[in-house]
């Protein structure tokens, strides 16, 4: 059947979040939605779409729909063997639409073509899984034929009319694969659906989840559990691996040294770190294992690499992006490079190496996370050597919690250490900026996090830059996105918090997004450059202290945002004539093009 689009009364909460977004952005996802019709799993195996699924994003929807499904579409890939394409002359499609409300046949049902509507309201990541979910074969969470025992529907309580949206399935016609109930799942509806505006229509019977369910933040570790074991995934479209070192496993990868310091498994390093990341608070409290290179003996020169498996890019588009955290207890001439080894054929058993990023500086006193964009377009290894630098060192290098996928790197990585304490002594309204960044078209741009005591805001605010004689002015039809990271180790159990909006003509779309030494201020950057900065664009309410501490968003005390500026157009020229001003000549564009995204640590 098709899951509809009936909706329950929109609570008060609702109405404040959407109330506080800037209206002059944009066109902007707003996360909470409008719920659908009855009807887990099915078990009809002629109901399942046979991968890669075939779809057509028709001309009615909104140009953030777009790119919010193209996204969406990136989070089944990493997660599952579920890929997408565009419809070519296959009998069975996904024709997606802005139609009215959100809605979903369940299973693949029609040929030429099956409606999926993503209509106004629908356009965030969660309200595109939940509905891509129903069309692979998905019901809701609440549905099960064993739900009694974990959840209580309070009938009294529903809109006449509606209460078929509560009813259970049979065993016979669906299954849950042996999978518990989860409270988490993105199929799940909240505590309120349908309500007529007297009490909960769903008791959870764990009290504590109480204020989970209903949850759209993302796909939840259950729903994915599910959608792999519905449609017998043995392996991962863009998710090429993870290593954490759990049980001093070295995730077969092979070392190389010039020295005796070479790469060892540990579960703490003179220097520091004294625990691994995996096992961090919130973590499980389990002391666990990382890798740690010492530079404490030897002379400078000496190195310790560590090469992965070989790795072979699945996908058209080239793009591949490294995800580690790292601890550096070493002195600040000591490097950790990240290398590739690309080979050109089979025969090519020595490869050609390039080197993607250098870390090196002062000592870090948390883990960070560190993101490089690679491009490889043959078999790869990635190769992480560190170099002893000419300075005596107490400590090394520490590396933990690896993840390559083939997507795109975020642009900016906003680090914030010892978060909840920089929350309640800086006084509300305090701003804190990322360095100056450039998209790929050469918009000059800083993001912000707004602090506000038990409230987070994320902004993001042109800039003046080098290119504006060259830019197309207002800066329009530009996606953003704004990510709090869940910090859960291994990306694929991920629920990273998301808001995307798009930069669309309105009454005050000019002022917003014009060239800011029009319509802007002067202001200072961190390296006390004067510049114009316009308008800050974004959400006061982006977060609150409630959320932050649920799942992992805060990870050993620090909290992590991201920020992704998406283009219509590349001039990639732009950015490359900038880049080649540069001292380090060197290097090659390939190396130099990474300073285009932002690796950024605030602490106390």
């Amino acid at each position: 059947g098709i899951a509809g689009s009936d909706m329950f009364h929109q609570w008060n909460s609702v109405k404040l979040l959407v109330g506080h977004i800037f209206s002059a952005c944009g066109s902007f996802a707003y996360i909470q939605r409008k719920y659908l019709l009855r009807e887990h799993a099915i078990i009809d195996e002629t109901k399942l779409w046979t991968p890669p699924v075939s779809y057509v994003l028709d001309k009615s929807l909104d140009l953030n729909a777009k790119g919010v499904i193209l996204r969406a579409f990136d989070q089944f890939r990493v997660k599952s063997c579920i890929n997408f394409k565009v419809w070519d002359s296959e009998e069975y499609y996904l024709n997606i639409q802005k139609l009215n409300g959100c809605r979903s046949y369940i299973g693949r049902k029609f040929a030429n073509g099956q409606n999926l509507s993503i209509g106004a309201g629908c356009d965030s990541i969660a309200e595109f899984e939940h509905e891509i979910l129903h069309a692979l074969g998905f019901l809701h969470e609440q549905s099960r034929y064993d739900r009694d025992n974990h959840t209580q529907i309070f009938f009294k309580n529903i809109i006449a009319g509606k209460e078929h949206n509560f009813e259970k399935v049979s065993s016979k016609n669906t299954t849950t694969h042996e999978t518990s109930y989860d409270y988490l799942s993105v199929m799940h509806y909240p505590k309120n659906a349908f309500t007529n505006g007297n009490e909960p229509t769903i008791i959870t019977r764990d009290p504590k989840f109480q204020d989970v369910i209903g949850q759209r933040l993302d796909m939840s570790p259950g729903d994915v559990q599910e959608l792999n074991l519905l449609y017998k995934c043995k392996s991962f479209i863009a998710f090429k691996m993870y290593c954490g070192f759990s049980n001093g496993n070295m995730c077969q990868m092979n070392q190389c040294t010039k020295n005796d310091n070479g790469w060892e498994v540990v579960t703490q390093a003179d220097g520091g770190p004294s625990s691994d990341h995996t096992s961090l608070p919130s973590g499980n409290g389990n002391k666990g294992f990382f890798i740690h290179a010492s530079t404490a003996s030897g002379q400078k020169g000496d190195s310790a690499r560590l090469e992965t498996q070989t790795i072979s890019p699945e996908r058209k588009c080239n793009v591949q992006c490294l995800q580690f955290y790292y601890f550096h207890s070493g002195n600040e001439s000591d490097e950790l490079n990240i290398w590739i080894r690309e080979f050109q054929d089979e025969q090519d058993t020595t490869g050609t190496v390039r080197l993607m990023d250098q870390i090196t500086g002062p000592p870090t006193s948390h883990w960070k996370l560190h993101h490089v964009s690679l491009n490889a377009t043959k078999q790869f290894q990635v190769v992480f050597e560190v170099q002893k630098g000419a300075e005596n060192s107490r400590g090394g290098f520490s590396i933990d919690d690896i993840n390559l996928s083939e997507t795109e790197c975020p642009h900016i990585i906003l680090q914030i250490d010892e978060f909840e304490n920089y929350l309640n002594t800086s006084a509300s309204g305090t701003k804190i900026y990322s360095p100056q960044q450039y998209s790929k078209e050469g918009y000059a741009y800083r993001v912000a996090v707004a602090l506000n005591k038990i409230y987070v805001g994320m902004f993001v605010e042109l800039l003046s830059g080098d290119f504006d004689n060259e830019l197309e002015w207002p800066c329009l039809q530009k996606q953003m996105t704004f990510q709090l990271l869940d910090q859960n180790p291994n990306m694929q159990q991920q629920m990273t918090k998301q808001k995307i909006f798009t930069t669309t003509r309105n009454k005050r779309s000019t002022l917003v997004w014009d060239n800011p030494c029009k319509t802007g201020t002067d202001i200072l950057l961190k390296n006390n450059e004067a510049a114009c900065g316009g308008i800050l664009c974004g959400d006061k309410y982006f977060t609150s202290l409630k959320e932050l501490q649920s799942r992992d968003f805060l990870k050993g005390g620090c909290a992590i945002f991201m920020f992704n500026f998406e283009g219509t157009l590349h001039v990639k020229s732009l950015i490359k004539t900038k880049i080649m001003q540069q001292k380090n000549e060197n290097l090659t564009f390939d190396t130099l093009l990474i300073s285009s995204h932002q690796n950024v640590t605030i602490k106390m």
